[in-house]
C-alpha cells in the first residue's frame, strides 16, 4: 500500500510498506536537474550531487561513507534531467542512522573549495569515460537533437569549461535557491513504521528555504537532425529517435508495449530481422523515455562500419511493416505479459519501488499503485496501438545520431 503525506515542514512523503522484507530504502528527491541550469553553469546539479558526499559541518567525507558502512547500508545518488535523488538502503532497524546521514548532507554540506577543485577532476574523468563509450555518445547527441532549444536538451554532466566556472559561491547560491522544502519529496519503501518515519522527518530540513523558482516547461517539436561522430572504434553505433509521450500520458502503456514488441526482447521484430535474419548486429533494441512534459522513442543498433546503411534500411523496413499492418492480438498479449513481468520483478526491490514512487510524486504529484499499472497494461489492445503507431512509424520525423569508426554520410541513413 502506498500512502502520501505533507509534513508540517512542507516536505512531502511517499511511503510504501513491504512487511515481508527486512530492509528499507530511503530516498531524498530534489526537483532540480539539467533543465534548471544556465548554460554557462551546465552540469551544476550533477556537481552538487558529487559535493554532497564531500563533507558536512558534522562529518568528513570519510565519516559519511563510514557511518553508512558501519550499519551495513549502501548509499548512492544520481542526477537526471529533472531531478536529483540521494538514497540509502539498510536493514530496517538502522533506518534512523541512515536517514541522519542523508539529512546532514542536505542541511550542512560545506562545498569546500579544495574539495570542489578535486571533484572537478573526478567529473572530468567521468566525462572522459562517457566520451569513450560510443553508445553513450550517440544517445546523448540524439537526446540533444530531439530537445533542441528546450531545457530537456541540456547536458546533465556539463563540460570541462562550464565546470570550471562553478565556484563555491555559485554552487552555494544554486543550492540555496533549489534545495528548498517544496522542491523535495522523501520516498520510503520497505519494512518500517510510517508514523515513526514521519515523526523523524517532521523536524528536519528546517534550515532550508521553503519555496524555489518556477520551472520552465519543456514544449516544442524541432526539425529532425543528423549527427555523425567519428571515433577510433571498430563498430558503428546508431541511435534513431522521435518524440514520444510524457510521464502522465495514458498512452504510455500502449507506447511501452509497442516498443517491447518492436525491439524489447529476443522475439521482437527488430531482433529477429536485424540480428537473426540479416546478421547485421549483436545488439539492437528499442526503448522509451518519459519526462514530465515530453518523451521520446529510440532505436539503437551496433553494427559493422560498412553495414550502417543496411541496418537503417532494415529498421525502416520494420517501421513500414508496423505502420501498414495491424498487430496480431497474440503478439500484443505476449508483449503485455513481458511488460507486466518486468514490472512485477521490479516490485520485489525496495530500492526500485522507492525510486519509481519518488519520481512520480515529485514530478506529477501522484503515484501509480500496482492495480492501476497492471490494469493499464491489460487494457492495451491491437486497436489501441494504432494511435501510438502514428508517433513512431514515420521515419521522416526521426533524428539520427551515429558514432562510428568511419565518416557516415547523412544521405546513407536519412530520408531526404
Amino acid at each position: 500500500m502506498i500512502t502520501t503525506r505533507t509534513l508540517s515542514n512542507g516536505v512531502r512523503m511517499v511511503m510504501e510498506e513491504m512487511p515481508a522484507v527486512h530492509s528499507v530504502a530511503i530516498g531524498i528527491w530534489v526537483k532540480t536537474g539539467a533543465v534548471d541550469e544556465e548554460k554557462k553553469y551546465a552540469g551544476i546539479s550533477h556537481f552538487v550531487e558529487h559535493m554532497m558526499f564531500k563533507g558536512t559541518e558534522n562529518r568528513t567525507a570519510r565519516q559519511i561513507a563510514g557511518d553508512v558502512d558501519r550499519i551495513g547500508g549502501a548509499m548512492n545518488a544520481f542526477t537526471g534531467k529533472e531531478a536529483t535523488c540521494y538514497y540509502v538502503k539498510t536493514v530496517s532497524d538502522h533506518y534512523r542512522e541512515a536517514a541522519d546521514v542523508l539529512v546532514d548532507m542536505m542541511e550542512h554540506s560545506l562545498f569546500a573549495k579544495e574539495e570542489m577543485d578535486r571533484e572537478r577532476k573526478v567529473i572530468g574523468e567521468e566525462i572522459k569515460m562517457g566520451e569513450d563509450s560510443p553508445e553513450d555518445v550517440a544517445h546523448d547527441k540524439l537526446i540533444e537533437a530531439l530537445f533542441r532549444r528546450e531545457p530537456l536538451g541540456n547536458s546533465v554532466i556539463g563540460t570541462r569549461t562550464s565546470l570550471n566556472r562553478i565556484t563555491h559561491n555559485v554552487m552555494a547560491e544554486y543550492v540555496r535557491t533549489h534545495y528548498v522544502r517544496d522542491n523535495m519529496v522523501i520516498s520510503v519503501a520497505g519494512n518500517f513504521d510510517p508514523e515513526e518515519v514521519c515523526d523523524y522527518f517532521q523536524g528536519t530540513m528546517l534550515s532550508l528555504g521553503k519555496t524555489g523558482p518556477a520551472r520552465e516547461r519543456s514544449v516544442g517539436s524541432p526539425a529532425p537532425e543528423y549527427h555523425s561522430v567519428k571515433r577510433d572504434i571498430k563498430q558503428s553505433h546508431i541511435c534513431l529517435g522521435t518524440r514520444g509521450v510524457n510521464l502522465a500520458d495514458p498512452r504510455s502503456y500502449a507506447m511501452s508495449v509497442l516498443s517491447q514488441l518492436l525491439g524489447g526482447s529476443m522475439s521482437s521484430r527488430l531482433f529477429q530481422n536485424i540480428r537473426e535474419r540479416k546478421g547485421l548486429a549483436y545488439s539492437v533494441y528499442s526503448t522509451t523515455g518519459s519526462f514530465r512534459d515530453a518523451g521520446y522513442f529510440e532505436i539503437y543498433a551496433g553494427v559493422a562500419n560498412d553495414q550502417v546503411k543496411a541496418a537503417v534500411e532494415g529498421i525502416r523496413e520494420e517501421l513500414d511493416i508496423l505502420a501498414s499492418k495491424p498487430v496480431e492480438e497474440e503478439e500484443v498479449r505476449s508483449a503485455v505479459e513481458q511488460m507486466k513481468s518486468s514490472y512485477a520483478f521490479s516490485q520485489e526491490s525496495t530500492s526500485a519501488r522507492m525510486i519509481v514512487n519518488g519520481k512520480n510524486y515529485l514530478l506529477l504529484d501522484r503515484v501509480f499503485n500496482e492495480e492501476e499499472v497492471l490494469e493499464g497494461y491489460n487494457n492495451v489492445t491491437a486497436a489501441s496501438l494504432e494511435e501510438v503507431k502514428k508517433l513512431i512509424c514515420d521515419f521522416s520525423r526521426y533524428s539520427v545520431s551515429v558514432a562510428s569508426g568511419v565518416k557516415v554520410n547523412r544521405k546513407s541513413v536519412m530520408e531526404e
